[in-house]
This record gives structure tokens, sequence and C-alpha cells, in this order.
């Protein structure tokens, strides 16, 4: 029975009567006290300091205009994989512009993460979520599955174990994380296409982007004009001297104001001419 008479709760003072209670409490603060205060060769006042685990960084962006290193995407995932404690990234590979349902081995950033692994024995992977490593599901099992026959542990920034495959539980909600992620996949492409139908139904442009004869439809008759060959010697103006002239005629970028480059004169003077309606189209879109 558990009573002052019995037990005097010393805990540590030297004392002869314990309750079963106080007992298994010193006991297991014994243990904890013991765990957190193994002594290793830093001298750092008998703790021991965990070593953080190497691994690789793994990051995919799937949308062309959300490409490139300094993005949004590549930075979110980047920040989110720092803030996951335990580990040091030692490399990362980025599959820039890659679609989250490309099979595996048709990813070439990936592909030398494979290389890596086999090469230097860095066992751990780290993603910031299931969705970044893929979207459609068989995809997303079949990495997960080629990464578990060579004995490697993918890890999401919020501390879960994609490979863990001793858990059904995990395993299971890792499959429902992946239906789920192509499932928001799928209703994201239909209503952007949606969106695109509604626009070309209404006479504007739908995707993709504006060429210069769709931006600058009054300046490109008059470029094709002046790139023509003069009659009497046969040759060409230069694009830069196009791209003055274009000007001197109230011809430039719009918005900076400035003369149009070489390269936008030679677009403008092997590119299409303009379709009727093409600036009331590109003004309605911007």
């Amino acid at each position: 029975m558990h009573t002052a008479r019995h037990c005097s709760h010393g805990m540590g003072r030297g004392y002869r009567l314990r309750c079963g209670a106080c007992y298994w409490l010193q006991t297991v603060l014994f243990f904890l006290k013991s765990d957190t205060q193994i002594t290793d060769n830093t001298g750092n006042n008998g703790h021991k300091t965990i070593e953080n685990m190497k691994a690789f960084a793994y990051l995919r962006t799937s949308n062309v205009a959300k490409t490139g290193d300094k993005t949004d995407s590549a930075s979110r995932q980047r920040d989110a994989i720092k803030r996951l404690d335990g580990f040091e990234v030692v490399a990362e590979y980025y599959d820039d512009g890659v679609s989250g349902a490309v099979s595996i081995a048709d990813r070439p950033e990936f592909a030398k993460l494979l290389d890596a692994i086999e090469a230097n024995g860095v066992k751990t992977v780290l993603v910031e979520d299931a969705s970044r490593f893929a979207r459609d599901l068989i995809t997303q099992e079949t990495g997960l599955v080629a990464l578990i026959e060579r004995g490697v542990k993918v890890f999401a920034a919020n501390g879960d174990e994609l490979t863990a495959t001793d858990d059904p539980m995990r395993v299971a909600m890792r499959q429902i994380a992946g239906t789920f992620a192509q499932l928001e996949k799928t209703r994201l492409v239909h209503k952007l296409k949606a969106g695109r139908d509604r626009k070309w139904a209404a006479g504007e442009k739908g995707s993709g982007r504006f060429s210069m004869a769709e931006k600058y439809p009054d300046a490109v008759p008059l470029a094709k004009r002046l790139y023509r060959r003069s009659p009497k010697t046969g040759e060409r103006r230069s694009l830069r001297k196009i791209a003055k002239l274009l000007a001197d005629e109230g011809y430039v970028i719009r918005g900076s104001g400035k003369p149009f480059s070489a390269s936008m004169v030679k677009t403008m003077c092997y590119g299409p001419l303009p379709e009727k309606g093409a600036l009331a189209s590109y003004v309605n879109s911007a």
C-alpha cells in the first residue's frame, strides 16, 4: 500500500523503505539519465554528441514556369530538408522540369543519385514529401522499392520514413498519401484545361508563350520588309540596324521602352506574320 508511513519519497536521500511506484520510477530515471550521459571522445561534459547522418537530398520540380535554382519551389524544398535534424546533406540531386509521373529510370538526376549511392555508401535520401519523390502512386512505389532493395532509407521533411516496411499501417498511409497526391494532380490538370478551353472559346490565347507576332503585330511586318535584300546590292540590313530603325518608328520593347535585341528582330524576320486581332488577344490575356 502506497502511504507516507511505508514510503518516504526520498528519491535518492538514502532512505530504506520505498513503495513499488517509487522504486520503478527511480529505475526509469536512472536509465534515462544513463542514456543521455554516455561518455564520448569529445569531452563534452560527459554528454554524447550525436553525429549527423550523411544523406543525399533529392529535389524535383515539374512545372517549366517554376524551374531554376532560385524558384520558390526549389527553395521551399531545400528549406524543408534543412529543418530536418540529425542529417548532413553531402550532395543534392535536382530533377528540374521533370513531371512526378515520369518513371524513376527516366530521371537524369535520380540516375546520378543511384550511382552515387552505389559508389560511396551513403544510404539515406531526404525529400520534402512523398509528392516530390513522385506524384504517381505506381511510380512512387516502384522508386521506393528500388531504393529499399539497395538498403536505402528515404525520409520526408516531417520525419516520416517513406521506405519503412515493417509497419503495415505506415505502408498503407504512404500509399494513401500518394493516391491523394495523384488525385490532386489530376484535379489540377482538369482545372487548368477548363480554363484554357474557356480562353480559346473567347478568342484568347489559352496556353503557351506569346510569339513576337502576337505581342508586336505592327512591328513584325515592318521588320520583315526592312530585312529584305537590297535590289541594288543584294545585301541585307543588320539585325541591330533594323532594331534601330524600328525604334525610330516607335516600336520598342513594351514596358521598358528599350530597342529590340538582335535575337528578337531575328525572331520577327523569320517568324510568322501576325493574325488578325493578335494584339487584342495579347492585351486581354496579359
